[in-house]
């Protein structure tokens, strides 16, 4: 059956044109994406600090055990936000085990300007590479650097570590790949933000000696082991971040992506199928075997799936280059970062195109397959009214599990969680649609039936009648126009309403007329030196981490302020509605609205958490608030996590003060290279600006599904035009004027759009609305000025021109040369 497949391929150009332009770009999604996805999988980072090392002791995960509602238990682990340590009694405790050779904790630095990372001299040893110039550093004011901070031995470097400028003479620089900073152990030791601790231990091994018993203390201390190959996973870097990035980024959205290529590809296949129900018919007829007729079926897909992958494959490979260059550009990736050649990303895709569309032709075909020939070319002339039962009961279902889905994806933290319940909450009132689709035209038509007469008169007339006739046939088309407007009227202006709503809260809650900063922050102590700057009338530190919480399903990270509780609330004002801020001290937590209800914590329970860097706290909540989007999820006192963060420093200090307090504050910053004074409407302004770079790559994968959504309705719409090619005609030879057809396919468009356009904006409305609603508290969503009219008229213009267009070339032939022309 291969080869009369291939055949009636090459005669039927329209719609396996069609098919074959929804698999391209399909596949081109699945490969681009899937290789962002497997290049974040596959990466193993290469051990540079601990190169020499044979055992790696670090902290770098969180776990937590839970028990399912069948009884089962499942694990739940994340990447410790600040990174984690671990005791530093530890060194001598592995010191001692027999077999070790050489053992150092490192003590990691952060240096905020210029920007890098700091560790004692020791750890360097541990990279097993020589100095390129130079000596080590002997004394406190001595440092070796990289040699790319473009220093050589004997010059001066200002490094401003913890907030506070210090000038280092270079004693030796290196070659290390990163921006390294190495000073003496006792220097590192003093610079960390968590004495006692350290950020991982080191070990070398005696050849032949058993790693066991540094595995034994290790895991005692609730610490990890890493050796072999996994080194690497022990050190913190900007390649690991961009793997966490690109896995979470498809793990977000690459299942609803995978959902709309099944939804584009088989309602393709699935009409285009549909169209050939006298072919089909008439093969039955002549003693095809239902096998034969699926055999026929599956091959053709089979073939335009190839063909599609055949291109859409290395198109799919060269997006994902431009995106790497894009993600790259923008800060969101290091231009070391490895891509994969898409080694698995690509057979994937192409395996899912092909059994989409293989399974979309089974499931297109099974009604032709299923009445016996002699019956089949009258069963097949007149469009069946209606479908079984399992059909209507199945949509109400899943349009209930709809309606009530919001309530379940509110519990996800962040944009992307938002998103991708939006999308999942939006799949279901699709499905549901599609499902509903053929008493949902029918129900149009009735309604339409005394209005389009009036409007169009003949044409109107023929419109309704046709409408009521093809209630079924139209089911795709339906489906495919609210997908569009679906799609483009809710997962679009949802990151608009959170990058808007973040601005506003932060705006509105910040009660400050003054915030300083600068590169790397300032030191943990500004605030109270500010607040004794002539004219200040309060001041707050403010720093921004994340803690671990428990959530639906596990844990997630959730972001977190940590402020200086002295003047808070002179200076923050985070829309309370139960309890007091005036309360919050160390020990005591406040919680957003969202937070607190998905975690099922009220003002006086106790809050059992994980900091930053992995340690148990239980604190008692004393507020809850409104403005969680502006301001974190979590608000702590800067003493609860004293010693638990990666630096020793705040990102800025809210001021409020009286116009004297100008000049001083000038001062003040003066005497602090780097130290900015901002106004809060610049705040403001810089902190929307930073909003749109962060939500860039949301934006990329929200538009390629919209985009994708827009191309099923154009290319269903064409398809559904051009299968019309002898019913146009046999009006024409009954007297039906070109004019009056033009006007019947205008009132036919007018009567779908309008009702899917309908459905659709509902849809997107009751999304947009559930989702703003449980982040931000207001159930109306802000849509950006013309942001619907470039929705439905995008939608209108496209509906036409899909379907207009190709009428109007169907009546340029003669009705003679069309009217024996197969559907």
């Amino acid at each position: 059956m291969t080869g009369l497949a291939a055949r009636l391929l090459r005669h039927r150009t329209g719609p396996a044109a069609a098919t074959l332009l929804a698999l391209i770009v399909g596949v081109l999604i699945l490969v681009a994406m899937g290789t962002l996805v497997e290049s974040g999988l596959r990466f193993r980072p290469e051990p540079r600090l601990w190169a020499s090392a044979d055992v790696v002791v670090a902290n770098r995960t969180i776990s937590h055990t839970f028990r399912e509602f069948d009884g089962e238990t499942t694990t739940s682990t994340v990447t410790l936000p600040e990174g984690g340590t671990v005791d530093a009694d530890l060194v001598d405790r592995i010191r001692r085990v027999p077999g070790v050779t050489a053992v150092t904790g490192d003590d990691r630095v952060l240096i905020g300007s210029p920007a890098a990372v700091g560790h004692g001299w020791d750890t360097y040893v541990f990279t097993g590479r020589p100095l390129a110039a130079g000596a080590a550093p002997r004394t406190d004011d001595e440092v070796v650097v990289d040699s790319r901070l473009g220093v050589a031995p004997g010059d001066r470097i200002e490094l401003v570590v913890g907030g506070i400028n210090r000038s280092y003479r270079v004693s030796g620089t290196v070659e290390t790949g990163t921006a390294g900073v190495f000073f003496t152990d006792a220097q590192a030791a003093r610079l960390s933000a968590h004495p006692g601790r350290v950020d991982a231990i080191g070990v070398r091994m005696a050849a032949g000696a058993d790693l066991g018993a540094v595995r034994e203390i290790a895991t005692a201390a609730g610490a990890t082991t890493y050796a072999g190959k996994d080194r690497g996973k022990a050190e913190q870097s900007e390649n690991q971040a961009a793997r966490s990035l690109l896995v979470e980024a498809g793990s977000a959205f690459g299942g609803y992506v995978v959902l709309l290529i099944v939804f584009v590809v088989a309602g393709t296949i699935g009409l285009s199928v549909r169209h050939r129900r006298r072919d089909l018919a008439l093969l039955r007829a002549v003693a095809a075997t239902p096998g034969q007729v699926r055999r026929m079926l599956v091959a053709e897909a089979a073939l335009l799936a190839l063909a599609g992958s055949a291109t859409g494959g290395p198109a799919g490979l060269l997006a994902a280059r431009w995106v790497h260059g894009e993600l790259v550009g923008r800060g969101f990736v290091p231009a070391g970062f490895p891509m994969a050649g898409g080694l698995f990303a690509v057979p994937a895709a192409i395996g899912t195109a092909v059994l989409v569309a293989v399974v979309a032709a089974l499931i297109a075909a099974r009604r032709v397959t299923a009445i016996r020939p002699i019956e089949a070319l009258g069963e097949i002339a007149v469009e069946p009214r209606r479908s079984g039962p399992v059909r209507p009961i199945a949509g109400v279902l899943t349009l209930m599990a709809a309606g009530s889905s919001g309530a379940f994806t509110l519990g996800a933290a962040g944009s992307a969680g938002a998103l991708a319940g939006a999308v999942g909450m939006l799949y279901l009132f699709v499905i549901a649609v599609a499902l509903l689709a053929p008493h949902i035209n029918a129900y149009a038509a009735r309604l339409l039936t005394p209005v389009l007469p009036r409007i169009w008169r003949a044409g109107g007339y023929l419109a309704a009648a046709n409408l009521r006739a093809n209630a079924q046939g139209m089911a795709t088309v339906l489906t495919a126009l609210v997908l569009s407007v679906g799609f483009g009227g809710s997962v679009w202006f949802l990151q608009d309403n959170l990058e808007r709503q973040t601005a506003t809260q932060s705006s509105a809650g910040t009660l400050a007329e003054r915030v300083l900063v600068a590169p790397g922050g300032l030191p943990a102590d500004a605030a109270r030196e500010i607040r004794e700057v002539a004219g200040v009338q309060a001041a707050t530190g403010v720093r921004r981490t994340q803690v671990v919480v428990r959530a639906l399903g596990g844990i997630e990270p959730v972001g977190a302020q940590l402020v200086d509780p002295a003047d808070v609330t002179s200076t923050l004002d985070l829309a309370v509605h139960k309890g007091t801020l005036a309360d919050l001290r160390a020990g005591t937590v406040a919680l957003s609205t969202m937070q607190a209800s998905s975690s099922g914590w009220d003002v006086g329970d106790k809050a059992k958490l994980w900091l930053g860097d992995g340690t148990p706290v239980t604190l008692k909540v004393i507020a809850i608030y409104d403005r969680g989007l502006g301001f974190g999820d979590v608000t702590v006192a800067a003493e609860t996590v004293a010693g638990h963060t990666a630096a020793n420093t705040v990102d800025e200090v809210l001021v409020r003060g009286g116009p004297d307090a100008d000049t001083a504050l000038a001062t003040w910053a003066a005497a602090r290279p780097g130290t900015e004074i901002l106004d809060a409407a610049t705040r403001t302004r810089l902190l929307s600006t930073d909003l749109a770079l962060g939500a860039w790559l949301n934006r990329l994968l929200i538009g390629v599904m919209v985009g994708y959504a827009a191309l099923a309705a154009a290319t269903t719409m064409v398809m559904a035009a051009l299968a019309r090619r002898r019913e146009l005609a046999l009006l024409q030879l009954v007297g039906v004027t070109r004019r009056q057809i033009r006007g019947m396919v205008r009132a036919e468009q007018a009567g779908l759009l309008g009702t899917a356009v309908l459905i659709g904006a509902t849809i997107a409305v009751l999304t947009l609305s559930a989702i703003v609603n449980g982040l931000t508290g207001s159930p109306i969503p802000y849509i950006p000025p013309l942001g619907w009219v470039a929705v439905l008229g995008g939608t209108t213009l496209l509906a036409l021109a899909s379907t207009v267009w190709p009428v109007r070339r169907l009546l340029s032939a003669s009705p003679i040369d069309n009217i024996g022309l197969k559907e």
